[in-house]
């Protein structure tokens, strides 16, 4: 009898004792995967990809500037990318981010042609800031560079740093970039602005067979950004479409490509071009396009700033 009083006792005991409280569950964290800073001012001369039609970036874009906007769209951090084929570039891009924690990874330039190429990505080695690099490659005269034995050769040295490698390229320089991706198949890669197609339908089937082939290299995704600057006056829908069939969510990730984006629409509005298109996708596939994949690929961690 004594001992099931005493079973009684530890019962009420139990129910007494406060619950622990529940763990609160934070929103996912949202990213913009592209976006770019510059000092216009003291550096306009390394600007000569700014057109007539750009004349209207030809000033300081700033991290002040941004966070406000990023603060009202939601966003959490940023990948911001070189703009200048400089390393000074990479160097000024890390002091930002020493000092502005919602800047989440850079994306730098380093000559990866250069015979020292080694010694040049070594001397970045302790930033941990710096998660990939790029070079300017739809600029060049010859489509196929990205595939060049130089350009290869420096690509190579990412996958031992853990660096990924940001494919600046057009529907023209898919066949290169493949043979890139082919060769270095230990590097991450991402397509910027999904390679850069001609809204109005201009080579739509290149393209369209580009983004398949490289949607089949498990070691490539994709940026949806720069859609508002796309060439051409075409609905933006079916291209999304057809970078997310080619993808997948996983591999997906949007960017604004700021400030340039502000060539044909505020940082909000930009955003929402993916955010209404992918409304349509599970609660999981939002969270991949809007900031998982981007955490992933740039290896960011999930904290909250």
């Amino acid at each position: 009898m004594a001992a099931h009083h005493h079973r009684g006792i530890d019962h009420r005991h139990r129910l007494l004792r406060p619950t622990p409280p529940q763990a609160t569950l934070r929103p996912p964290l949202k990213l913009d995967a592209h976006q770019h800073f510059w000092d216009y001012a003291a550096h306009a001369g390394d600007y000569g990809w700014m057109g007539a039609a750009e004349a209207p970036l030809r000033r300081d874009y700033l991290p002040g500037e941004l966070a406000p906007l990023m603060d009202e769209a939601g966003y959490d951090g940023c990948v911001v990318v070189q703009a200048r084929e400089v390393e000074a570039e990479t160097d000024w891009l890390l002091a930002l981010a020493r000092r502005h924690t919602f800047v989440r990874a850079v994306v730098g330039w380093v000559d990866l042609c250069a015979p020292d190429v080694e010694a040049r990505l070594d001397r970045h080695a302790d930033e941990p800031s710096l998660r990939g690099l790029r070079m300017a490659v739809h600029d060049r005269a010859n489509t196929s560079f990205a595939a060049s034995a130089a350009h290869v050769r420096g690509v190579s040295h990412l996958a031992s740093r853990d660096l990924a490698y940001d494919l600046l390229i057009r529907t023209e320089h898919i066949p290169a970039a493949l043979a890139l991706v082919d060769a270095c198949p230990g590097v991450r890669f991402v397509v910027d602005h999904i390679a850069k197609p001609h809204r109005d339908g201009v080579n739509l089937p290149a393209w369209q067979a580009g983004i398949a082939a490289l949607g089949r290299r498990p070691n490539v995704w994709c940026k949806l950004s720069g859609l508002g600057t796309l060439p051409g006056t075409g609905a933006i829908t079916p291209f999304l479409d057809t970078a997310l069939a080619a993808f997948g969510p996983a591999r997906c990730m949007i960017g604004s490509d700021w400030p340039v984006s502000t060539l044909a629409a505020p940082y909000r509005d930009t955003m929402a071009t993916v955010e209404t298109w992918c409304g349509r996708l599970s609660s999981d596939e939002r969270e991949c396009l809007l900031g998982r994949t981007c955490a992933s690929f740039y290896r960011i961690e999930e904290a909250r700033l």
